[in-house]
């Protein structure tokens, strides 16, 4: 399973970010992966950068973003590659729209949409609305799920996605800041999965796009530059490099977890109602 991390110019003009978008499927495909995500706000532009006030929703082309969409999820199916691209998502009776990234299969379906659901300060502003539940999708045999921005700082989102059998999450942000990257690194660790990094050229300088191992070291990084580009790197379950994440520390941490290793030694042990010491 080879999976990549994109880097793109995200503009106000939706068409061209949909060409490029499309640009970066079409050589990800090239290189093998069968998985490539995109940044939030890919396709749609994201919140106090290309869309300026919280006001511009009104006046948003949603019409042009479905026509993008729906360009996207041709291609997915003409190359047989799935794609997370970040875009905003129209809700009903005025509320703000949804953060979220647009998950098309190989088959050239929307095959799922993940809303981002911890939104920060700024973005609960009227800017978007929070989403409600986790997603995930399988495809040969791996299964991935998805996280945006902030939630790089929550880490019952990663453990979840642990608890619920991933193998990698596809994190989408608008920049990937330096303790971005210290939390990430250490969801991947804690929790032995692969983590894919994709973030606009934009930022770029201060954290480039990338895919982090289940040990938490990173695979492969872009370039710290201002053009587009993508990483790339392969999913293995069996891959001796990961050998003590994969089959030793995430089986170990589950039964850990789930408490009954210990329960077992307690009463087993017949020092374990001895209360009087300290």
């Amino acid at each position: 399973m080879r999976i990549a991390a994109a880097q793109t110019l995200v503009s106000s003009d939706i068409a061209a970010n949909g060409s490029a978008i499309r640009n970066m499927i079409v050589a990800a495909a090239a290189s093998g992966a069968r998985v490539i995500n995109f940044c939030e706000g890919a396709l749609s532009g994201y919140s106090k950068f290309q869309i300026m006030h919280p006001d511009d929703w009104r006046s948003f082309d949603w019409h042009r973003q479905e026509t993008e969409l729906r360009a996207i999820a041709h291609l997915c199916g003409d190359l047989g590659i799935f794609a997370a691209v970040g875009g905003a998502h129209r809700l009903e009776n005025g509320y703000p729209p949804h953060n979220s990234l647009y998950i098309f299969s190989e088959e050239g379906a929307l095959l799922t949409r993940y809303d981002k659901r911890f939104l920060s300060n700024s973005e609960l502003g009227g800017w978007y609305s929070p989403g409600t539940a986790p997603i995930t999708f399988d495809t040969d045999g791996y299964r991935f799920g998805c996280a945006i921005c902030i939630e790089s700082q929550f880490q019952e989102v990663f453990q979840e996605y642990e608890t619920l059998g991933v193998d990698a999450v596809l994190f989408s942000s608008y920049g990937i800041a330096e303790y971005f990257q210290i939390a990430l690194r250490a969801h991947a660790g804690l929790n032995c999965i692969w983590i894919s990094a994709a973030t606009p050229v934009q930022k770029a300088a201060k954290g480039p796009a990338g895919i982090i191992g289940p040990d938490g070291k990173w695979v492969t990084q872009c370039p710290a530059t201002p053009e587009p580009n993508l990483v790339s790197a392969t999913l293995g379950r069996d891959d001796a490099l990961y050998d003590v994440p994969l089959q030793k520390a995430r089986p170990w941490r589950l039964k850990a977890r789930q408490g009954d290793i210990y329960r077992e030694k307690m009463v087993n042990d017949p020092r374990s109602e001895d209360r009087s010491g300290y």
